[in-house]
């Protein structure tokens, strides 16, 4: 029997307060896209539209959009029968994730990193927002933390595809990393000592190292993957 979502009544909302800046279907998609990649939500969990409207207060029409453009990015699974569903990735699903992101992104953070007048003030921020999430064992918004990590080293790239390209291997990763990889080895203080040794590469301008730190970052998790896959 398919399980929905949980009767959170007593608990906190899983889902992001809607503003009123941007589309209601736009706004629902970011507050689900939160919840899935802080791990509120789990890999396979059903997302019941009546049951997401009434906890965002709107109408099942822009949450049925909102899952739509989910299901386009990769988040969201639908099927006829079962509906729509929080996406549950494979080991190696995962691995090529990974091995696309070591193909791509040390380029991008070095092209980001030789562009006049680009500074990584943010990437300490949110470094700093990680490790305070971490202090009181909220690794959800750890990983989204790490996430918007990624994104400020490389979102400076004049590569507009590579960019939008690596936004989507960047969900995928919290996917992976909330509902996989953080389960079977809790490595958040390792990650976070790289994080902190590449933005001090960046941060003297040495783009060969900033380069080879980011590969072998993304290199070092390939590695548990593939660990994990000959052991299964």
């Amino acid at each position: 029997m398919a399980i929905g979502i949980p009767d959170r009544a007593a608990e906190a909302s899983t889902f992001s307060p809607l503003g009123d800046a941007r589309s209601r279907s736009d706004l629902v998609v970011e507050s689900i896209r939160g919840a899935i990649l802080s791990g509120k939500l789990a890999p396979g969990e059903m997302l019941v539209e009546r049951r997401i409207a009434d906890e965002l207060q709107v109408s099942k029409t822009p949450v049925r959009e909102a899952l739509i453009v989910l299901a386009r990015s990769g988040l969201v699974d639908v099927t006829r029968n079962r509906g729509s569903a929080v996406r549950e990735l494979s080991l190696g699903e995962v691995r090529h994730i990974y091995e696309m992101r070591a193909l791509i992104e040390p380029w991008a953070v070095g092209s980001a990193l030789a562009n006049p007048g680009n500074t990584f003030i943010e990437a300490q921020a949110a470094l700093d927002e990680a490790a305070a999430f971490g202090a009181v064992g909220d690794q959800g918004a750890r990983a989204l933390s790490n996430r918007r990590f990624h994104r400020i080293m490389y979102r400076a790239c004049d590569n507009t595809f590579l960019v939008a390209a690596l936004d989507g291997m960047q969900d995928m990763t919290a996917l992976a990393t909330t509902g996989i990889l953080w389960e079977k080895w809790p490595t958040w203080d390792a990650e976070a000592a790289e994080h902190q040794a590449l933005l001090d590469a960046a941060n003297t301008g040495d783009r060969d190292l900033v380069e080879s730190l980011v590969r072998s970052h993304i290199e070092h998790t390939l590695d548990r993957i593939r660990m994990l896959q000959s052991e299964s």
